[in-house]
């Protein structure tokens, strides 16, 4: 599966809703209908956020993607965007979030109802079309417009960089680093992945067999599930013991795949559904087959799991997790803001996103950053002459025997490596508060949507956390004034 970069502009995507265009969708406070016997608070956090985001513009671009005249009416952006918001901030199910956001008019007030409503505003169903229809390209489309519509506000706050030259060209500081978002599925194991093909193929034999009413070939299921059982459940497993369940294993998948081969010789066709699932079974019958032949552990592509063949495992040298399962990101941060520059289920060299980040950072600015704080893999030689040209100071010792007097080189060094710290923080900040640290979603569209909603969630509550330390500020300094009068 192919990454993608992050300028991308809303495309049509098939969609078969059409979409009416909601004339209220910036509602203020005061237009809310409030429920009955409750004085409702205009500082809630969710009432601050909703002023934050530009509904009106947001709601053009979204509904430029639905391009046929029939079907049922879809739902407003402000109501499938809050209500992902919402379920990134708490954490909660599909379920949950429709109840909450039935319980709680502040919530109704964030996805943009125009009153308090005791029914449900939609079925729990409809967050998956919520997830499929704002694709992760939509999703960083729409925080570079959340982003933008704070540029000005940002402008005019103090610049606390103090490697800003105003006689300099270059102006900033780009920070960039890769991390992985886990998804959740059970820790892979060649027998628990031979046994899960051997499942699915059973079945697509029975489920055939029933259907063009033909007798059923020996598959052996019970004396496979038996061995399985058998190795599954031993605390202590040897190598030679491995190796012989694998095989085992093995020749019960063959046999079933030979059967389901031979049906298809006779001019039976499979569904959608089993064509897929048989051709997830020959892959992993492939690679284990290979890696048992030939005595090793690795192979291109490995499927890590059945139901979500498209992870691979990323290698992070971790202490915790030295190798995650889940989707790889390169996230830059300049201004307090992150952005997903690169993101695959594939493990890829991040140092080769170096340049065209800088440049994209030059077309959004109009100026280079003056410095790139990054660490060792992203320090080749092409990376490092390319900062040279554009005169960047790349972070890290340069190249070549140090100098006699490098004091002043190692002070450098230490206060790059304290600034990009930062970035760190905001990993842990995405995995901690904002659901990047376990991906859930099954399907690999909604996990990339999963991913750069997370993201957007991380920009928006930086921002309101901006907003109302402002806030604080001027309210500090004036009642500074009022009280030295």
């Amino acid at each position: 599966m192919n990454h993608y970069q992050i300028l991308c502009t809303f495309q049509g995507n098939g969609a078969i809703d059409v979409y009416k265009k909601q004339p209220n969708t910036q509602l203020s406070f005061d237009d809310f209908n409030q429920p009955v016997g409750l004085t409702m608070n205009p500082e809630n956090r969710w009432v601050k956020k909703a002023e934050l985001i530009p509904w009106i513009d947001l709601e053009e671009q979204y509904a430029s993607i639905f391009q046929s005249k029939t079907g049922n009416i879809a739902k407003s952006f402000r109501m499938a965007f809050g209500a992902l918001l919402i379920q990134k901030e708490y954490g909660y199910s599909d379920e949950e979030t429709v109840l909450q956001i039935q319980e709680n008019p502040y919530l109704q007030f964030f996805v943009g109802m125009p009153g308090y409503q005791e029914d449900k505003p939609f079925d729990a169903s409809t967050m998956v079309h919520f997830r499929k229809r704002l694709t992760a390209e939509m999703l960083n489309e729409v925080n570079e417009i959340i982003l933008d519509f704070h540029e000005e506000e940002k402008e005019e706050q103090d610049d606390d960089d103090s490697n800003d030259d105003g006689d300099s060209s270059n102006k900033g500081t780009l920070m960039l680093d890769a991390t992985c978002a886990p998804s959740y599925i059970k820790y892979p194991q060649d027998i628990g992945l031979l046994n899960d093909a051997r499942l699915h193929a059973e079945k697509i034999i029975d489920e055939v067999c029933k259907e063009n009413n033909i007798k059923k070939p020996r598959t052996y299921r019970r004396r496979a599930r038996k061995d399985y059982l058998s190795i599954a459940k031993r605390k202590k497993k040897s190598k030679k013991i491995i190796r012989k369940a694998i095989r085992k294993q093995l020749s019960y998948v063959t046999r079933d795949v030979r059967y389901i081969k031979e049906m298809q010789k006779s001019g039976i066709e499979l569904n959608e559904k089993q064509t897929r699932n048989f051709d997830i079974i020959e892959r992993i019958l492939e690679q284990q087959q290979y890696m048992y032949d030939n005595k090793i552990h690795r192979v291109p592509e490995r499927i890590v799991s059945f139901h979500q063949s498209y992870l691979r495992p990323i290698v992070r040298g971790k202490v915790k997790a030295p190798t995650e399962f889940g989707a790889k990101l390169d996230m830059s941060e300049s201004d307090g803001f992150v952005r997903i520059e690169r993101l695959s289920f594939d493990a890829f060299n991040e140092s080769e996103d170096l340049i065209p980040v800088i440049k994209r950072y030059r077309e959004r600015t109009g100026y280079y950053p003056e410095r790139v704080l990054v660490d060792q893999i992203y320090r080749t030689r092409d990376n490092r002459n390319f900062c040279k040209k554009y005169h960047i100071r790349l972070s890290g010792p340069k190249l070549g025997r140090p100098k006699k007097d490098d004091r002043v080189d190692k002070t450098i060094e230490y206060k790059d490596n304290r600034d990009r710290i930062q970035v760190e923080r905001d990993f842990s900040l995405a995995k901690r508060c904002h659901g990047l640290g376990m991906i859930r979603t099954r399907l690999a569209e909604t996990t990339f949507s999963t991913i750069a909603l997370a993201i957007v969630s991380l920009n928006l509550s930086k921002i309101q956390r901006n907003f109302l330390r402002a806030l604080f500020d001027r309210n500090f300094r004036s009642f500074f004034r009022a009280s030295s009068i």
